[in-house]
């Protein structure tokens, strides 16, 4: 069902393949899945969820190989990831990859296969596939753009002004977006970045002295083991309206956008199996995600003492309680 605020894109219908699927078989053909970081990662999980959803009941072999780049962020440790990635490719023999997120490409795609004769499918690029030289001979993809004006069109009705805030953990990924929404986007942040969860809670206290919204960014998954403390913290001590773009942040901020994992891994298997119907990837257009879910925390509402409209309540794809 279409929700008010949310854009549904059906990926079966662009590809034309949920007919496809059922009537033909792909036995003996094999897609290697690279993530770029390591399971139990919100994200990556469920951009997997949807690439397994997208193979079901075609007879396609899926072998899966993590690069762990999220937690190991050394440029050593990501060449040598993209080594042990080439090394399972080589060995595993697919008639497609899909590979996922910024490093899959930076360490494997470009500097081992870029213009070669296996046909690969990105998703989860910032942004931007560009820079990598992408879309070329052999790739294709979907980029992953956060809807970030949306949500703080969502935020307004509940801030005191206009001036934003910014908070997300110190990795590249997060610097990466924030030059996006001011340079692509045209926006404005007040940023901060955060070394480990302590740290997180005290440059939130700090930015909401200075600003009338907050955008939450992503932890990187490396705050996970104090997620229950930091969800009772931002409960506590939230007194201006946030959001986030990530439904795994929901649980910190009054108001999630989310990008949709699943929606890129769905995507990424109809392109492959486009591909192993003889489609050439230079035939299949780089897109961007479309799809997004309003999750609503009501906790977090009545910590800032706001009244969330009933028709609100409604669209939502998820409240927290």
């Amino acid at each position: 069902m279409k929700k008010a605020g949310i854009i549904v894109c059906s990926i079966l219908l662009v590809f034309g393949l949920a007919d496809l699927a059922l009537a033909k078989s792909y036995a003996g053909k094999k897609v290697l899945f690279i993530d770029s970081y390591h399971e139990g990662y919100a994200w990556s999980d469920g951009i997997e969820k949807g690439i397994k959803k997208g193979l079901e009941g075609t007879g396609v072999e899926l072998k899966v190989v993590r690069m762990d780049t999220k937690r190991n962020t050394s440029e050593e440790f990501l060449k040598q990831a993209g080594e042990k990635a080439k090394a399972a490719v080589e060995a595993f023999k697919p008639d497609v990859v899909i590979a996922a997120d910024d490093n899959s490409a930076k360490a494997v795609i470009v500097p081992f296969y870029k213009n070669g004769n296996l046909p690969f499918v990105f998703c989860g690029l910032n942004w931007d596939a560009g820079r990598y030289g992408f879309p070329c001979k052999n790739v294709t993809g979907m980029v992953e753009v956060a809807p970030v004006k949306e949500l703080i069109e969502h935020l307004k009705p509940f801030a005191k002004g206009e001036k934003l805030g910014y908070i997300g953990a110190d990795v590249e990924t997060n610097h990466k977006e924030l030059e996006a929404y001011k340079t692509i986007l045209g926006l404005q942040f007040e940023p901060s970045f955060s070394k480990d969860p302590a740290d997180f809670k005290k440059k939130f206290l700090e930015l909401q002295g200075k600003v009338d919204m907050i955008l939450i960014d992503s932890d990187g998954g490396l705050y996970k083991d104090a997620a229950a403390d930091l969800e009772a913290f931002f409960v506590s001590n939230t007194r201006v309206p946030t959001g986030t773009c990530y439904d795994f942040m929901a649980p910190f901020a009054l108001l999630a956008f989310s990008k949709v994992a699943e929606e890129q891994g769905m995507w990424s298997a109809g392109a492959a199996l486009k591909i192993l119907d003889g489609t050439a990837p230079t035939a299949i257009p780089v897109v961007s995600n479309k799809e997004g879910n309003l999750i609503i925390n009501t906790k977090i509402a009545k910590s800032l003492g706001v009244q969330i409209p009933f028709e609100m309540l409604q669209s939502a794809a998820r409240v927290i309680e």
